[in-house]
């Protein structure tokens, strides 16, 4: 008898407080896999991403199906492009960068991916990414040859998002980048969250519990972490279930 699937985009939304623990192809190996998700299994994390800005071709399946045998946990692709889909996961963050003006990745990639998402099972959710400047190039930028928008201009960044909405997306994500130096400040995160109707993904930057709770008290429905754990082994000591009942 074949499982029902998780449905991601309504876990989301009806959950008040969801954690996302982003796993890079290009960073982890996967005999790492083993012992490294039985510690996402026993935090509070909610979802799995998984995705980088270059990961060879090929990569992300493996590491997904490695994956999926340690974990419940909905397992979603977070790509920076084509070659990084595969069905093996349970769905597919269908991101636009909405920050930058590169037809590539406002459309192009998507156009790409069609032949690949017909037929899969993954659960597609269109999300509208944006950028933010953090204090240095990140790979994101290099990439999609695009430039982040500039944190002390919140109204641009209020208006991308609502824009993204009025576009049709589900989601809106907020990144400061990989290995941001510093996550988005709680401002942006709250006025950005009073003028959407639609779930708010924040991520970047974020390396402690205490800056977990900030992002969701200033309105983020869902977190991503990432560097967090590549600096920091023990962080999930901070985030297991024990420690937050």
């Amino acid at each position: 008898m074949k499982l029902k699937k998780v449905n991601i985009l309504k876990s989301i939304k009806t959950t008040n407080r969801n954690l996302a623990v982003l796993i890079d192809p290009d960073k982890m190996n996967i005999e790492s896999v083993s012992s490294f998700v039985p510690k996402i299994n026993q935090s509070i994390a909610t979802h799995i991403f998984v995705g980088g800005s270059e990961v060879d071709e090929g990569l992300t399946e493996t590491l997904v199906i490695e994956i999926k045998k340690h974990t419940k946990l909905p397992v979603v692709l977070f790509p920076g492009d084509v070659i990084q889909i595969t069905d093996k996961a349970d769905g597919i963050l269908f991101l636009s960068l909405i920050s930058g003006r590169n037809p590539d990745y406002l459309i192009g990639k998507h156009v790409e991916a069609v032949s690949k998402l017909k037929g899969s099972n993954l659960e597609v959710i269109p999300t509208g990414y944006i950028l933010i400047e953090n204090g240095k190039e990140t790979s994101v930028e290099r990439v999609s040859q695009t430039r982040p928008l500039k944190r002390n201009n919140i109204k641009a960044i209020i208006d991308t998002a609502k824009a993204g909405e009025l576009l049709g997306v589900q989601l809106i994500y907020l990144e400061a980048g990989s290995g941001a130096t510093h996550a988005i400040e709680p401002k942006i995160i709250q006025k950005v969250k009073e003028d959407l109707n639609i779930p708010l993904i924040v991520g970047g930057g974020i390396r402690s519990k205490t800056e977990i709770e900030l992002a969701y008290n200033s309105g983020a429905d869902l977190v991503v972490i990432g560097t967090a754990f590549e600096e920091n082994k023990n962080f999930f000591r901070d985030i297991t279930k024990d420690q937050n009942n």
